[in-house]
């Protein structure tokens, strides 16, 4: 689980975002060193193996407008569509629910798009006739306790590292340009936006955060995305303006 509650007189800790607290004052984080404590169940000799760490920063300015990127690409990736909506009510021990599962149900796109999927087995707790039972196991997966939400993205990155010869990353990327990079090699990228009902066309809601999964863009630009925050599988996919995605 992450760890809240820490902090000295110029940073805090924000589940799983060390962060300056008062960036005005001057204070910058200019170095930081990673430190991994594995534990093992007491009497066991099994250790946990871990093959990857990483960490991001970022100094993010204070605007409401992003410079115009320029479209360079037409590609859209074969990426499954779910729902996080078909699962409103269901197993509310995790985040209340699916209405809050967009970070494991894109997750659980991703994971799919690479041929990877939870096993019969792995799947055996959730109740029979639920749609997409590998949803719920990916809520399962992801839940971190102590933030009580299936929403944070380490634990997603490593959910998705679960599965043979998978590894994720949390990073920040400068522009569409980048996730245009990303869609040329055929990689569908999760994706973290809040906006107003009224900024993001076709949408037909607000949210102060939400994920996607952004996989290709039109001829025009435009970016193609899976939405988990459509009423069922069929209406996922979405096309938003690129120029109100960006803002």
């Amino acid at each position: 689980t992450s760890v809240d509650g820490q902090g000295d007189p110029h940073s805090s800790v924000w589940t799983d975002t060390f962060s300056v607290d008062d960036p005005a004052s001057g204070v910058r984080l200019v170095s930081y060193r990673l430190r991994l404590t594995l534990y093992r169940t007491a009497g066991s000799r099994l250790t946990p193996t871990v093959w990857r760490v990483g960490a991001m920063a970022s100094d993010v300015p204070d605007r409401f407008t992003v410079p115009a990127s320029t479209p360079s690409l037409a590609r859209e990736l074969p990426v499954p569509r779910y729902s996080q909506n078909v699962h409103i009510g269901q197993y509310p021990e995790y985040d209340n629910g699916g209405e809050a599962w967009c970070s494991p149900t894109s997750s659980q796109m991703i994971i799919e798009h690479w041929g990877r999927r939870p096993t019969a087995e792995d799947l055996a707790w959730v109740k029979p006739g639920l749609p997409d039972p590998q949803v719920c196991h990916a809520a399962r997966q992801t839940y971190d306790y102590q933030y009580e939400g299936c929403g944070n993205w380490p634990f997603n990155a490593a959910y998705a590292a679960t599965y043979r010869d998978l590894n994720a990353v949390v990073t920040r990327l400068g522009s569409l340009t980048d996730v245009e990079r990303l869609i040329r090699a055929g990689i569908p990228v999760i994706t973290s936006q809040s906006f107003l009902k009224e900024e993001l066309t076709g949408a037909g809601y607000g949210t102060a955060g939400h994920l996607m999964t952004v996989i290709g863009f039109t001829p025009e630009g435009d970016v193609i995305a899976n939405d988990p925050a459509s009423p069922d599988n069929d209406a996922v996919r979405r096309v938003y303006r690129r120029r109100e995605w960006e803002n």
